[in-house]
């Protein structure tokens, strides 16, 4: 970064392991790292690795307020937690520290009938849904929670019967009590990554995501692999680019980074979720490999010193990449893991810019975590040289790791093949 962040003190809201990816980076930086959330420091990873950790509920807006003017806190960071956005807002203004966005913004895009209308109102394509009334509804149909992240509360229902019981689940599973049923698209997935500087608007990339129905067909299908850069990219930059610009103007977004995931049909990228936030798959380490800067470092620089930090993004965001690049997604079926073998192999790999562990050895995926992106126990991450090159790479890094439960069996469920990925990068 061309900013001097050295001796300035940043604090951590939450210490779950992926936070643990904000604080080696502020510590590579220079910055020294507060982790705080209510939980003992043996069931909060983040903390272990901080320099300092600290117990207090980061909902708790003057008890954190305390612990920024005790310790002198320069910046605040939410890292990859919706619900603790509006939480986040609230302490930044009350105790005048940077933030990238407001209150009313992370409200709007952390409650999905209230963004897929905004998208609607601007043209950008997104699922049609339903009313439970409805006289047209045609099943299968998709019911979640209006204000849930992490794919918690979603059911698919193909009848009346499984609608009115998926419409409670999902209600139990929203803050705010509501659902939003949608029609069920079971086809091929991109997400949208993008960028914001000083309210200039950049599209970082557009990516397949691959999912795979590896678990039966109850469960939702989660991401075995993204693979970059898209072949729906031109269409996308053509006819929606310019729209979700247009609305993010109307929102007034000045900073940050947003994923965006669709469901594609007739070329078409339907939106279906939005995430104001950094995303959990840490596609900045392919930025950073591929394109020359960091999103991530970028939101560090602005929590302390309310800019995004990085000289000539226009010119590096380029999301038709130089090379492909690839995020292989390890999924672990219930089962208690033992040990996880293979990742220091991989790393090794020329392709690999990192390996991420989700879960660690002595963590268990429960049956009520299938369907869920808790399942995803590796991330891997890399680019190749050649389109040709990215498939086996792919399948080579999947065979490589292994997830042992304690009876000996390797826990990795099915990963990328070659009718996932055909045709699409």
């Amino acid at each position: 970064m061309e900013v001097d962040l050295k001796g300035k003190r940043l604090l951590i809201m939450g210490g779950m392991r992926i936070s643990c990816e904000i604080v080696r980076k502020a510590k590579q930086m220079g910055i020294h790292t507060i982790v705080a959330d209510y939980y003992p420091i043996e069931k909060s990873p983040a903390k272990v690795i901080a320099d300092e950790a600290v117990c207090v509920s980061v909902t708790d807006v003057d008890a954190v307020t305390n612990l920024i003017r005790q310790e002198h806190i320069d910046g605040v960071m939410v890292g990859f937690n919706d619900m603790l956005l509006p939480y986040y807002a609230d302490i930044c203004t009350v105790n005048g520290l940077p933030c990238y966005g407001t209150r009313e913004q992370f409200e709007v895009l952390t409650i999905k009938d209230r963004y897929k209308a905004l998208c609607r109102q601007f043209g950008v394509p997104t699922i049609p849904e339903y009313n439970l009334d409805s006289p047209d509804i045609r099943y299968p149909v998709l019911v979640k929670p209006s204000d849930s992240s992490g794919s918690r509360g979603i059911s698919i229902c193909h009848n009346r019967q499984e609608l009115l019981l998926a419409v409670e689940k999902g209600k139990a599973a929203s803050k705010n009590g509501r659902v939003v049923i949608e029609r069920y698209m079971n086809g091929r997935e991109v997400t949208v990554f993008w960028t914001f500087q000083d309210g200039h608007y950049y599209l970082s990339a557009l990516g397949n995501r691959h999912v795979k129905q590896n678990q039966g067909d109850d469960v939702i299908p989660l991401p075995v692999g993204y693979t970059f850069p898209s072949v729906f990219l031109p269409k996308y930059r053509a006819e929606v680019e310019d729209k979700c610009k247009a609305m993010f103007r109307h929102l007034g977004i000045k900073d940050g980074m947003m994923f965006m995931q669709c469901k594609v049909e007739d070329g078409i990228c339907y939106l279906y979720d939005i995430g104001y936030r950094l995303t959990g798959s840490l596609e900045y380490k392919i930025l950073e490999r591929v394109c020359g800067y960091n999103p991530l470092e970028m939101m560090i620089c602005h929590a302390l010193t309310g800019h995004m930090g990085s000289e000539g993004i226009a010119r590096k965001a380029k999301p038709e990449f130089s090379t492909p690049a690839f995020n292989v997604s390890c999924l672990c079926a219930p089962g208690t893991i033992a040990r996880i073998e293979g990742v220091d192999t991989v790393k090794q790999m020329p392709e690999v810019e990192d390996a991420v562990l989700a879960h660690v050895p002595g963590e268990t995926i429960t049956p009520e975590m299938r369907g869920l992106l808790a399942q995803i126990a590796v991330r891997v991450l890399g680019s190749v040289h050649e389109r040709e090159q990215i498939l086996p790479v792919m399948r080579r890094i999947h065979e490589t790791i292994h997830l042992i439960s304690e009876e000996g069996q390797d826990l990795l469920l099915p990963g990328i093949e070659t009718e996932d990925i055909k045709g699409y990068i």
